[in-house]
């Protein structure tokens, strides 16, 4: 039997710690520095409104692959949630992603799908052949109208610099649908757990094999008691920011309660640069199957992140993948450790990306175990 040391009790920690309890019979000793599982995904229910928050940020379950729908579904009861957000200018509330209606609504038209189209293709900046940032992708294929009011604003806030420092792929597969669906997602699968995304983790870490230690900070010296380590945590930070601390935006809110409901909708964006929020959520209506009669509101914010912040959205501009390919190098000669998840292979992942991305590295494990040769020392890249 091995026994395993896993860094961090969020999706990636919990999903590889079953998974090898269950496929190769290892025990794992996961820990978190928090008090608590499931990471940025934690909820809880507040005792002032009974609503479950999102502590860290809203979170909605969406997938195309049946395998990671019914992973999930194993450690808790799922229902239908259809994440439609709204998006708040000078004038008026429309829907997002851009779809027919917000475009109709938008322009004071009545065109088909078809003429909505040709529309979009005649306002787009065709001067622009090969985008060369963000603003250029949004200006060919939006036009300045649409993208000055529903983006411009919005990314500066976000992200903290002009739109024309962003690379195009940001925005390369560009919101727009020439239909009347306003579901802010593609994906076949979408929901929200009944009892909170915490709930579901800590079923998945409910197993005799897998040990939770919360409240415990990484330390490289525990990990010489064990045959291996998985590290979900910032890569960066495991090399102690030799390499210089690569860029992330973080995010923090604040929260307001009132009687009945406050703005009629989970999520309303606020793109206006007059505005300096981002966003306001309203948790209630995450689970359009309860009632209460105060609502907890949060107003999101965003800055950059600098030391003791919770990392969210990695930056990942030049220089950053710079400074990223030499701790990527310095992971690759680090024996017996292994890193994975959003934070240790800096990328921006969505829940269901890394349960997936999870699962096909468990089976790399396997398979690496049954030829005898070195575990894989990064998932997905």
């Amino acid at each position: 039997m091995k026994k395993i040391y896993i860094v961090g009790a969020g999706f990636s920690g919990a999903v590889l710690a079953r998974e090898l309890a269950e496929k190769l019979g290892w025990y794992s000793v996961v820990i978190d520095s928090r008090e608590h599982v499931a990471g940025n995904c934690h909820t809880e229910r507040e005792e002032s409104t009974g609503v479950m928050v999102h502590r860290y940020g809203p979170h909605i379950f969406h997938t195309s692959r049946d395998d990671v729908w019914e992973y999930v579904q194993k450690f808790g009861e799922f229902r239908s949630f259809v994440n439609r957000v709204k998006i708040s200018i000078d004038k008026g509330v429309f829907s997002m992603p851009i779809n027919l209606h917000t475009i109709n609504q938008f322009y004071g038209t009545r065109m088909d799908p078809t003429e909505a189209e040709a529309f979009l293709k005649s306002i787009g900046d065709d001067s622009i052949e090969t985008p060369a940032n963000f603003e250029e992708q949004a200006m060919k294929f939006l036009g300045k109208e649409l993208y000055e009011a529903f983006f411009k604003g919005y990314t500066k806030k976000q992200w903290g610099c002009d739109p024309t420092e962003l690379p195009a792929s940001i925005l390369k597969r560009l919101p727009v649908r020439f239909n009347y669906d306003d579901n802010y997602y593609n994906s076949k699968h979408q929901g929200m757990p009944v009892n909170g995304y915490s709930d579901v983790i800590s079923n998945i870490l409910d197993h005799p094999l897998i040990e939770v230690r919360l409240g415990t900070k990484w330390n490289p010296k525990q990990a010489e008691e064990y045959d291996h380590v998985f590290y979900t945590g910032a890569i960066d930070e495991y090399f102690n920011h030799e390499e210089g601390r690569l860029g992330y935006r973080t995010v923090y809110w604040d929260r307001t309660e009132a009687a009945g409901d406050y703005q009629g909708n989970a999520v309303i964006n606020y793109p206006g640069e007059d505005v300096p929020y981002t966003r306001i959520h309203e948790h209630k209506h995450f689970a359009p199957w309860e009632s209460h009669e105060k609502t907890a509101v949060f107003t999101e914010y965003s800055k950059e992140t600098v030391a003791g912040d919770i990392p969210y959205y990695p930056k990942r501009m030049e220089s950053d993948m710079l400074i990223f390919e030499k701790y990527k190098e310095r992971a690759e000669n680090t024996p017996n450790v292994s890193f994975l998840g959003r934070l240790a292979t800096y990328r921006y992942m969505d829940m269901h990306q890394v349960i997936g991305e999870t699962l096909d590295y468990a089976d790399q494990i396997i398979e690496a175990k049954n030829a005898g040769v070195a575990l894989p020392t990064f998932s997905g890249i």
